[in-house]
């Protein structure tokens, strides 16, 4: 029998496929640098997902009402699950002006209200919602991770990681908006993933069809469903807090460089050119358009009310200057939005002067240098003094804590996805970076402003990928020999362990359980922790 160019090594039974493919069977044509296809085990790549997905359900809802404040919420839970409740009584929308402390969007407030009204004014119903959020970020990161590395191993590395992250574990069980954030951003980021890869599985279609450098531009590339749905992915995460502004930009222009990388990679002529004229206006269509129109939209039991906060006012806390054109003046505006505007500006107001007191600073107040390694955590809720541990001195506390085995590592992945990306073009560390500094160095901008750690919530996904990638790296192509992939598996494996393991020994103090006074100081392993 010949050997035709087409027969390829057979991968070994247990193998996993390369992270990247090895030297001597990348393809120098346009088509071949397009990309590499998904791994072709869909079945088992589906059922790996929905059990990591399903371990991590169970992990984010076991004994979901607890702790309360004495049968009321904790922390910040106080704003947002009275203002849910609201809704469900009033229809949709909140009625507090007396506290004037409405200050983010209703979708975030509308999915509390959902679990409320399934399952009651009480622990488990304030916090179903943050839960699902939760468990669907599991199988997102799963699904990403696979994508990104072609290998269904790494992603359920990236599941258990992701599982075992303390911030994304509290936050998931707790009735506030971030994990929320945290959910549309990945997704937005799961769809501009897909659409990358159906970017490029067209212009390969048309490199092999002979049309693609017909025009020095390129070819038209169609309609771009998933680069739609992110849009809508980023409207919805507007309307939950404004924090999605950061992320519209960031992934506009990551979304224009893939643009222009896939243009080049087929042998468009004029690729940059070719972009801007293919491309950009519909990115501004699906990234700046849709979500404007999704965040509007998600106004909707606002605008329709009567007695929604700031829903008929004429005047404000918001300090115009004179002579200025103050909304409700642009008679061309429906009235509606001229006040919702209005509405937007008093919260705008209420957040930029939302600064430290020099003299009397929240105690678990911290600035945005101490996030990637979470050196500051937040105390949610304490009570000590009870026995319910077995001795008379028991503490049942839930602290905000990234992982260490994870979160301690942030510098070094930060320092290697930059170096692949920069020093390789590497694609996949470049989105992530994107991904990750744009929910974090917005907050540079105004270091005076109060910053808690929990505003991290929606970057931990990313903290993850960045350590999966490297992973991959680490763990080797199915083809590198016997030993070398053995070892890097061997590495992996323990790396995945000492994460589980560490999560472990955090689990009292991020689920409330009681423990000793002992125990209690044994986990706080930093000054700074207490």
């Amino acid at each position: 029998m010949s050997v035709t160019e087409t027969d390829a090594p057979a991968i070994p039974f247990g193998e996993l496929p390369p992270t990247e493919p090895p030297p001597d069977t990348r393809l120098d044509e346009p088509a071949g640098r397009l990309g590499r296809p998904m791994p072709t085990d869909r079945l088992r790549g589906w059922v790996v997902t929905l059990v990591v997905t399903l371990i991590g359900a169970v992990i984010r809802l076991q004994n979901l009402g607890f702790p309360t404040d004495n049968g009321t919420p904790v922390f910040d839970e106080k704003h947002y699950v009275p203002q849910a409740w609201q809704m469900l009584r009033n229809g949709g929308f909140e009625d507090n002006p007396g506290y004037e402390l409405t200050v983010h969007p209703p979708l975030g407030k509308y999915l509390i209200a959902i679990g409320e009204w399934l399952f009651g004014y009480n622990g488990v119903g304030w916090r179903f919602a943050s839960a699902a959020a939760g468990t669907i970020m599991i199988l997102l990161i799963i699904r990403i991770a696979r994508r990104m590395t072609r290998s269904t191993l790494l992603g359920a590395v990236a599941g258990i990681l992701l599982i075992c992250d303390g911030v994304s574990h509290l936050q998931a069980r707790m009735g506030m908006l971030d994990i929320f954030t945290a959910l549309f951003v990945l997704a937005a980021f799961a769809c501009l993933l897909a659409d990358r890869d159906l970017v490029r599985g067209r212009l390969a279609t048309a490199v092999r069809e002979g049309f693609a450098t017909e025009s020095p531009y390129g070819p038209r590339l169609g309609m771009r469903w998933w680069r739609f749905v992110g849009g809508i992915c980023l409207g919805l995460d507007c309307v939950v807090k404004w924090d999605g502004l950061f992320w519209m930009a960031a992934y506009l222009v990551l979304t224009v460089a893939w643009d222009v990388a896939a243009r080049r990679a087929a042998g468009v002529a004029r690729p940059w050119v070719g972009t801007l004229v293919r491309d950009v206006l519909p990115a501004l269509w699906a990234f700046v358009l849709v979500p404007i129109l999704v965040y509007l939209g998600g106004w909707w039991a606002w605008l329709l009310s009567e007695t929604g906060v700031d829903r008929h006012t004429v005047g404000g806390t918001y300090p115009y200057q004179p002579g200025q054109v103050v909304p409700w003046e642009l008679s061309w505006v429906p009235q509606a939005v001229r006040l919702l505007f209005h509405y937007s500006q008093n919260v705008l107001y209420f957040h930029e002067h939302l600064l430290t007191p020099k003299n009397s600073p929240h105690p678990w107040e911290s600035k945005p240098w101490t996030w990637p390694m979470g050196l500051r955590p937040m105390l949610y809720s304490y009570q000590a003094g009870t026995a319910a541990c077995g001795t008379s001195d028991c503490v049942s506390a839930t602290m905000l804590i990234g992982t260490p085995a994870m979160w301690w590592l942030a510098f070094p992945a930060l320092g290697w996805a930059l170096w692949r990306a920069i020093g390789r073009f590497d694609w996949r560390y470049i989105g992530v970076l994107v991904a990750y500094l744009a929910g974090i160095l917005p907050w540079f901008l105004n270091i005076n402003r109060q910053m808690y750690f929990f505003y991290m919530t929606p970057v931990a996904p990313f903290l993850v990928l960045l350590l999966v990638l490297p992973l991959g790296e680490i763990m080797g192509r199915a083809m590198a020999g016997y030993e070398r992939r053995q070892t890097g598996v061997l590495v992996v494996a323990l790396y995945v362990g000492l994460v589980v393991a560490n999560f472990a020994w955090l689990w009292p103090i991020l689920n409330g359980d009681p423990i000793s006074a002992a125990r209690w100081q044994a986990e706080l392993w930093l000054p700074s922790w207490r």
